[in-house]
């Protein structure tokens, strides 16, 4: 039972010893194990996070200045995240050399959740929240079921919903307001199917 003084906190050990097919996270001292995402959910991911590294990490098509990367083990205070997509502004999240940590403790402006039936409330409910307390800039809710995007930006000491997003519509959402994200790259509709008549 969640709250359980007399339960073990979960610890970092836990999530290494975690399954190789599962993706461990610690929320509120409790180990979350979540199978590896299903091919909708990957589609979303892998899309979106092509599309904004080309275009704000790179510069290809946009106007760079972020670090974008694909799940990143996040150390938030005693909470382990992993959002399926980060992202920080150029010069927040320093490579150095000496440090090869698997995992990153500064705290990110951005993240994107895709959600599943699985994972739903998990985000939404879990996850949120510390992000809220972290003071997370913005985060996105991608269903990629519905074909939605909820972008939430931090305000005070909580989030409040910018708008929702999608359909057959490109996406233009703070913070990446600076170019226009094509639906294709959401949803993983072949090219080729959008050109028909």
């Amino acid at each position: 039972m969640a709250g359980d003084p007399l339960r073990k906190r979960a610890t970092y050990e836990d999530v290494l010893n975690a399954p190789p097919h599962m993706t461990a996270e610690i929320l509120d001292g409790e180990l979350h194990l979540m199978p590896h995402p299903r091919r909708a959910h990957l589609r979303s991911a892998s899309g979106l996070g092509s599309f904004l590294f080309g275009a704000f990490h790179v510069g290809v098509g946009g106007p760079g200045g972020w670090t974008i990367l694909y799940e990143p083990e996040l150390h938030l205070g005693a909470d382990i995240l992993v959002p399926d997509l980060g992202g920080w502004h150029a010069g927040r999240l320093v490579d150095r050399e000496d440090v090869d940590e698997p995992y990153i403790s500064t705290v990110p402006d951005w993240v994107c959740e895709i959600l599943s039936p699985g994972t739903l409330r998990v985000d939404r409910m879990k996850k949120m929240p510390i992000y809220a307390r972290e003071r997370v800039g913005h985060v996105w809710l991608v269903d990629p079921r519905e074909k939605t995007v909820e972008v939430f930006r931090h305000e005070g000491h909580a989030y409040v919903l910018v708008g929702t997003f999608g359909g057959d519509d490109a996406v233009r959402a703070e913070p990446f307001a600076a170019a226009e994200i094509p639906p294709a790259f959401l949803w993983g509709k072949d090219s080729a199917e959008a050109r028909q008549p």
